[in-house]
Parts: structure tokens; C-alpha cells; sequence
């Protein structure tokens, strides 16, 4: 996974330790307050037209055109 967070740094530390760290933490968790939320994860829908997809099942049999990858 791609980290699109962008990289803090102090350009003048003119700031103490202590309060160096507070600017980050409140920078790092007003971050992660505004991010965007993931998208749901997708459902797998109908198990029975997944299953026919797989096996390639037609709905109905046409014997009169022939198969695309068969040169007979």
C-alpha cells in the first residue's frame, strides 16, 4: 500500500521538544480526523450467476454457430 501522507518537518527549530511534539501530534491527528474513509468492500453478489459465469453455462445451447476458437 502507497503511504500518500505527507512527510512533517521542522524547517526552524525554534520550538522546544515539548512543544515540537504536541505541533506533530496535533498535526498527525487532525490527519487522521479529516482523511477520507475507505470504500466498503465489495459484496460478491449472486453465487449461482457467479458460478455459471465460471463454467461458462449458456442459457441456451446453439448448436447451429460454431465455436469461435474452433476451426472444424
Amino acid at each position: 500500500m502507497v503511504n500518500r501522507r505527507p512527510k512533517l518537518e521542522l524547517i526552524k527549530p525554534a520550538a522546544s521538544p515539548e512543544e515540537t511534539a504536541a505541533i506533530v501530534a496535533a498535526l498527525e491527528r487532525f490527519m487522521r480526523a479529516t482523511a477520507p474513509t475507505r470504500a466498503p468492500a465489495r459484496t460478491p453478489g449472486d453465487q449461482w450467476r457467479r458460478a455459471a459465469l465460471l463454467e461458462g453455462v449458456e442459457r441456451e445451447h446453439r448448436e447451429d454457430v460454431p465455436h469461435p476458437w474452433i476451426n472444424t
